[in-house]
């Protein structure tokens, strides 16, 4: 059977004495967690809590986050994790929603963690697993594994829910994806080949562990066997020491975050020998920095991961030998896993020739079973094994994709189909400019305006005027910028580290009945 815990009870089995996380001091073996997962998940039983019930997790990232993850579906239990970067009230919509039984929780969601168990009917207990002294409304998490004893694991597996995943939010409600533990393993099957772990890795945390994409670099590392080392969240600093102190060979961070790593003081005095493989992905990779990355770094080896939460992640990737500078393939999000079939197809579902943009659909063993209590919505995102994942792209004749934009991101100006992600390519390949979003904004002759709203580097300068003619020798002249806003501020982004585009187009189409015209 294939299950979350298996794969725990496979890495003590297969390496008993290997290091299996490290975290603020702390350091436990593959034995010493499959003990302790084991003892936390004999606690959640004795809840009496019904057979795939849920736990939610929220908290930063640790290896009381790893544990809990397992244990929960240790018990028989599903996992929720929330996003640490939602307000209480969107919380609460995902315990509410998900019906959750308990919260896990640690020391920065303390008071939301103590303001949810007093307003959700459902919510009956709270488990405290940060660093300090346990509040008397809530159970030690290490208490509870002192004071039980080690359980079977359960039997639930292979199709059977293994969690709810939270997507969205920006507009409307989260919508909860429903993830079997057979398509979280596949996801992790498929992506190992190109990100290249082994017995031996160090993978660092670095991305927050409730995003599927760093989900998807735990089960690669449980699946081998490896070493978890996490960083409570992102501090680019920080980073770059973890990686030489810890002797890092892997890691995932999205682009947002290796553009911070990349600007940081302290870069060039890094140790990144042991630095094998640098994972990417979650939103798109502007060519500029990743040129950049490749030159800072040349003995590292790059590899991209395309997907989404509803595909457990990971759809395609891109190896490193496709990372050559100045390729065609670096545009591209690589090729899909051994376990994902790809097609491109137009507003009629029907399939486009190479070379042709549409919408991407997927199917696979990772595909989602289908958004919780939302029929609806799952009808829309899936047509039979068909998921349908809102994305624009197109294959080349080597089988290639390559990502044009969300289709709902794409600006409709004049007739014309814009990409905003070819903007900002675009617009970010000029020297002075560290950050950059593309958004439609109102206009009254051609509906929609491409325009973009630019962050600078820390003592450089650019007009808009040499802003655009900078564009103007990359895209056609459709495609430019109409509009240029310079920004002292970074840009906003969620959980995961995606530009919260939403929010920068409020003020734009504040009044208005639709967010397009």
């Amino acid at each position: 059977m294939i299950s979350l815990p298996a794969m725990i009870e496979r890495a003590a089995r297969l390496n008993p004495d290997g290091v299996a996380t490290r975290y603020a001091g702390r350091q436990y073996s593959w034995t010493e967690v499959g003990d302790r997962t084991a003892r936390l998940a004999g606690a959640l039983r004795s809840f009496g809590f019904d057979v795939g019930d849920r736990i939610a997790l929220l908290s930063l990232n640790s290896d009381r986050y790893y544990e809990s993850t397992f244990a929960v579906c240790w018990a028989g239990y599903c996992v929720v994790p929330l996003n640490t970067r939602w307000a209480l009230p969107e919380n609460a919509y995902a315990v509410k929603d998900s019906e959750s039984r308990a919260v896990v929780f640690d020391d920065a969601f303390a008071d939301q963690a103590q303001q949810l168990v007093a307003d959700v009917e459902a919510l009956e207990i709270a488990i405290y697993a940060g660093e300090g002294d346990c509040p008397e409304w809530a159970l030690s998490y290490e208490a509870l594994i002192t004071s039980n004893d080690p359980v079977v694991a359960s039997r639930r597996g292979d199709d059977d829910m293994a969690g709810i995943f939270y997507t969205g939010g920006t507009t409307g409600f989260p919508k909860g994806v429903m993830q079997s533990h057979r398509a979280i393993w596949a996801s992790a099957v498929g992506a190992l080949p190109d990100f290249s772990m082994n017995r031996d890795s160090v993978y660092l945390h670095v991305a927050p562990m409730f995003h599927m994409a760093d989900f998807a670099g735990s089960m690669g590392v449980t699946l081998c066997c490896a070493t978890n080392v996490m960083l409570q969240s992102f501090e680019p600093g920080e980073v770059l020491r973890t990686l030489g102190e810890e002797k890092i060979s892997h890691s995932l961070m999205v682009p947002a975050m290796i553009k911070m790593v990349l600007n940081h003081p302290d870069l060039s005095a890094a140790d990144v020998s042991n630095l094998k493989i640098l994972m990417y992905g979650a939103s798109p990779m502007p060519a500029a920095t990743l040129e950049y990355c490749m030159s800072i770094w040349p003995n590292v080896g790059l590899v991209q991961a395309y997907g989404q939460t509803e595909m457990a992640p990971v759809l395609t990737t891109l190896s490193v030998a496709d990372h050559q500078a100045g390729g065609e393939k670096l545009k591209s999000a690589g090729r899909p896993t051994a376990v994902v079939e790809l097609r491109i197809v137009d507003e009629q579902g029907q399939d486009l020739p190479r070379g042709e943009s549409g919408e991407i659909a997927a199917k696979g063993a990772n595909a989602m079973i289908g958004y919780w209590k939302k029929p609806e919505e799952t009808a829309k995102a899936m047509t039979g094994d068909w998921v349908f994942t809102g994305d624009a792209g197109y294959f080349d004749d080597n089988g290639y994709l390559f990502i044009v934009d969300r289709v709902k991101d794409m600006v409709v100006t004049g007739g014309e189909n814009v990409f905003t992600t070819e903007v900002e390519n675009a617009v970010i390949s000029h020297d002075a400019i560290m950050d950059v979003a593309v958004i439609g904004i109102p206009h009254a002759e051609w509906g929609e305006a491409v325009h973009a709203i630019v962050v600078l580097h820390e003592g450089q300068s650019v007009t808009e005027e040499e802003l655009v003619i900078h564009c103007r020798e990359r895209i056609a002249g459709y495609k430019l910028p109409k509009g240029v806003t310079f920004r002292d501020q970074p840009l906003p982004l969620s959980g995961a580290g995606k530009v919260l585009k939403t929010e920068l187009r409020k003020p734009y189409w504040e009044g208005r009945d639709r967010q397009v015209n």
